[in-house]
């Protein structure tokens, strides 16, 4: 006599995981409710206040930041979290976070491609990034009221010196951003 081989199909597989179901994770929970409920408690409250940011690029020192969702009280200096408009490399909506620099009535100037907020050096806009198209400058002048000039130390940024992110105004901005690490 033999002995019929079942292979590891779906329906095999889906009957293991709705034993082990309810065999383990379904007594687990019971004798743990409270932990898993103040962990779900607690990340739902956390998000409805704070949310993480990464950076993906280089462009920061930093790659973690907490963004205080509303936050905002902006100072010069601070880190912000705010909405990519859309065009060039990225879609609309993207998060984006740099540091602050200019503020409402702060006058932006540029000498050749040097950029400067009231006389202090920023950078020096390249003319064309990695991917070869040429860059148009950003804007220049008074910022006007609840618009930012944003910055990042990397030659490679896309801040306020290219006209693509410009100045940023206050409704794109998601709060302020503090860096982890």
């Amino acid at each position: 006599m033999t002995k019929a081989v079942v292979a590891p199909g779906a329906g095999n597989l889906w009957n293991r995981w709705l034993v082990y179901w309810h065999t383990e994770m379904i007594p687990h929970l019971r004798r743990n409710w409270l932990f898993w409920g103040g962990l779900v408690g607690a990340i739902l409250l956390f998000n409805a206040f704070f949310t993480l940011a990464i950076t993906v690029t280089e462009s920061l020192p930093y790659r973690v930041f907490v963004v205080i969702k509303g936050d905002l009280n902006i100072k010069r200096g601070d880190y912000i979290a705010w909405r990519w408009a859309g065009g060039g490399p990225y879609k609309a909506g993207l998060s984006f976070v740099k540091q602050v620099r200019g503020l409402q009535g702060d006058t932006v100037t540029t000498e050749g491609r040097d950029f400067y907020v009231n006389g202090e050096y920023m950078s020096t806009a390249k003319p064309r990034p990695r991917t070869g198209e040429p860059l148009a400058l950003g804007p220049t002048g008074v910022i006007p009221a609840n618009h930012f000039y944003v910055y990042a130390p990397h030659k490679d940024s896309l801040d306020s010196r290219f006209a693509l992110t410009g100045w940023i105004p206050l409704e794109r901005v998601s709060g302020r951003a503090i860096p982890l690490f």
